[in-house]
C-alpha cells in the first residue's frame, strides 16, 4: 500500500499559512477606521492573494489577469495612502473585492483536481469560503462610497467591521436582520451572496462525499455476498429457496 506524503500544515506548500494571512487581513479590516489602515489592508491582501495563487498552482490563463489585478491594487493602495476622497476609497475597496474573487477561482481549480479528501482540501475550502465573505464585504463598502444615500439606511454606511459582519451573516444565511441594505444594488448583491454561499456549501459537501472513501467502506462493498457496488449486482446463494412463483 502506497501512502501519500502529508504536507506539513505550516509548509509554504500548504493552505495553512493562507488561513493565517486571511485571518490577519480580517483583523486589520475590523480596525480599519483610517485611510492608511485601508491601504495597509489592501497591501496585506496583495500578499495573501499572491500566496494563494502560488500554493494553488494557478493555471497560466489565470496568472495574467491576476497580475493585472495585483498591480492595480498596489496602485490604488498607494494612491489612497496619500490622497483623499470617497471616490478613491471606493476604488480601493473595489480593488480589494477583485483580489478576493481572483484567488478563490485558483483555489477551487486546485481542489477540483484533488482525488482524495485530506487536510489540504478542507483548508483550501475554508480559505475560499472566507475570501468570498470578505470579497462581498469590500463590495458593500465600494457601493457605500459611490451611492448617494447611506448603505444601511438609518444606520448610515457603518464601518468596515459592520460590512464584514453583515457579509458573513448573509453568506451563511444566518440573517440576524440588525443590518439591512437600504436599497439596490446592495440588496441584490446580498441575495447573490446568499445564493453563492449555499451553492458553495452544497458543492463542497458533494466533492467530499464523492472522493471520501473510509477504509471500512471498501471492505463492506467487496465482502462476500455484497457483490459489486459499481455494477449494482449482488451475489446470491443458489441454495436459498426462490421467492418467485
Amino acid at each position: 500500500m502506497i501512502r501519500r506524503r502529508r504536507t506539513p500544515i505550516w509548509s509554504t506548500d500548504s493552505y495553512g499559512p493562507l488561513i493565517l494571512l486571511i485571518a490577519g487581513t480580517y483583523v486589520i479590516g475590523t480596525t480599519a477606521n483610517h485611510r492608511w489602515t485601508v491601504s495597509l489592508m489592501l497591501f496585506a491582501q496583495v500578499g495573501t492573494v499572491w500566496y494563494a495563487l502560488r500554493v494553488s498552482r494557478a493555471r497560466t490563463s489565470l496568472r495574467a489577469p491576476a497580475a493585472v489585478v495585483l498591480l492595480l491594487s498596489l496602485v490604488a493602495g498607494s494612491w489612497n495612502f496619500f490622497a483623499h476622497g470617497s471616490t478613491l476609497i471606493g476604488l480601493t475597496f473595489f480593488a480589494g473585492s477583485l483580489l478576493y474573487i481572483v484567488a478563490p477561482v485558483a483555489i477551487v481549480g486546485d481542489l477540483g483536481r484533488r482525488a482524495h479528501v485530506d487536510r489540504e482540501l478542507m483548508l483550501g475550502a475554508l480559505a475560499t469560503y472566507l475570501m468570498l465573505g470578505m470579497a462581498f464585504a469590500f463590495a458593500y463598502r465600494c457601493i457605500a462610497a459611490f451611492q448617494p444615500g447611506p448603505f444601511f439606511g438609518a444606520q448610515g454606511d457603518g464601518t468596515l467591521a459592520d460590512s464584514l459582519f453583515y457579509s458573513f451573516v448573509t453568506l451563511t444565511t444566518t440573517g440576524y436582520g440588525d443590518l439591512v441594505p437600504a436599497g439596490n444594488p446592495g440588496r441584490t448583491l446580498g441575495v447573490l451572496e446568499a445564493l453563492l454561499g449555499q451553492l458553495f456549501l452544497v458543492t463542497a459537501v458533494a466533492k467530499v462525499v464523492n472522493v471520501w472513501r473510509p477504509r471500512g467502506w471498501r471492505d463492506t462493498f467487496h465482502s462476500p455476498g455484497m457483490g459489486s457496488a459499481a455494477s449494482g449486482t449482488t451475489n446470491v446463494d443458489p441454495n436459498l429457496p426462490s421467492t418467485e412463483e
